[in-house]
């Protein structure tokens, strides 16, 4: 079989899950790829006849796929590094937006940008992620909270998948929080959102998913699923940020609209875990804002597991609550303060990343017909990629079957 390239002498992580193997090891593996697209990956004494000018030996090292942040907010202005400084005084984060801080602040700042400015803020953040072995990211709006503002972000996303190699996944996040000009009339800003923001936004082409942000600082159950039914006029699929701060039955909702993941889920109740494992809704659990906002009521990881509900890990990389750009750290934190397994945070941030994307018929795994991206790794198993802190063992990143520095 004639190949553009092949990866030999590797150890491979497929994240194709068997019964007594949840990370699908390969020892002695290779991977080969012809036009982006893996054509074999496997056991080397398995393989069939492969061609290639370009044959890489890893040396042992570990091969998985590309990593994905699931859920981030990468595109925005400004920081909030006094709202810390007041969080670490004991102010909490209801009271800081009840007092116009917040995303309120975030949304000042970036109303205030350009789309460049949006765009050079970003890259820094950005070049973090792929730094430690991301191939695909999404990235949400959210903090423009009107159509032109909105706009200008997704934009400013989609710019971001031209400048640097990695696969880039737009969500519309009009309903992240109430603007200011709408304090008064609530339910008239969600019109504003389901018939003319999404339709908008849509024909545009500008987004991949609709989220919005379910909780008594955000939208109530109702006002969420008028957006949601926006988004299936729309053909768009939904995700949610549910159940972070308390319990509005968000998760069930997003489930009950078929939703790709429902996120955060500290206050997740049985309701939502069974109603999620029925509709293949994927937990998105974001350790760095659990962390970085001081919490202490952790999403129910065991009973999620137990219900077989998919498990993502991502960075929530935003300005208030989670400024992380390491995925490697986030999945030390979903092992050390959750309890995940080893495999369980390999797979958050690979497999069940894309499941919550839309994508593991594309990404996430090592697959014969899988898009060739990889993440090759200098260590000895891959426990320690979630076991060390502040180590980046990444040797080399490649999309679509080509090296990126």
């Amino acid at each position: 079989m004639k190949c553009d390239r092949i990866w030999r002498n590797a150890r491979l992580a497929t994240m194709v899950m068997h019964k007594d193997d949840p990370i699908g090891v390969v020892e002695a593996g290779i991977v080969a790829v012809r036009d982006g697209i893996i054509v074999y990956a496997g056991a080397a004494t398995d393989a069939p006849a492969l061609d290639a000018a370009d044959i890489i030996d890893c040396e042992g090292r570990w091969v998985l796929p590309g990593l994905v942040d699931c859920h981030t907010h990468l595109i925005h202005a400004g920081d909030r590094a006094q709202e810390f400084e007041q969080r670490l005084a004991g102010v909490s984060y209801e009271a800081i937006a009840h007092a116009g801080g917040g995303i309120a602040s975030t949304v000042t700042a970036t109303r205030l940008a350009t789309e460049e400015m949006l765009v050079a803020s970003a890259l820094p953040r950005l070049d973090a992620l792929l730094a430690e072995g991301v191939t695909t990211v999404e990235i949400k709006s959210g903090y423009g909270l009107t159509l032109d503002h909105e706009a200008k972000m997704l934009r400013a996303a989609r710019r971001l998948g031209g400048l640097r190699q990695v696969g880039v996944r737009t969500t519309f996040l009009g309903a992240h929080a109430l603007p200011l000009e709408w304090r008064d009339d609530p339910d008239g800003y969600i019109t504003l959102v389901a018939d003319r923001m999404i339709p908008a936004i849509a024909t545009a082409g500008l987004a991949d998913a609709v989220d919005a942000f379910c909780e008594g600082i955000g939208f109530s159950p109702e006002q969420v699923a008028r957006v949601f039914d926006a988004a299936a006029a729309a053909n768009l699929p939904v995700k949610l940020h549910a159940e972070q701060l308390s319990n509005l039955e968000g998760a069930a909702l997003a489930a009950s609209y078929g939703a790709l993941s429902a996120d955060h889920l500290e206050h997740a109740g049985p309701a939502a875990i069974a109603a999620m494992a029925a509709a293949g809704t994927v937990a998105v659990l974001l350790p760095g804002a659990f962390y970085f906002t001081r919490e202490e009521r952790r999403p129910p990881v065991a009973r999620l597991r137990a219900a077989g509900v998919p498990m993502a890990i991502a960075t929530d990389c935003n300005p208030g609550t989670s400024p992380l750009t390491s995925p490697l750290l986030a999945m030390n934190m979903a092992a050390t303060f959750f309890r995940m397994t080893v495999p369980e945070c390999l797979a958050g941030v690979t497999r069940e990343g894309a499941r919550a994307l839309g994508l593991l018929d594309r990404i996430g795994t090592l697959e014969t017909g899988k898009q060739c991206d990889l993440s090759i790794w200098s260590v000895g198993r891959p426990a320690e990629l979630v076991y060390r802190i502040g180590a980046n063992p990444l040797h080399s990143r490649i999309v679509k079957g080509r090296h990126v520095r």
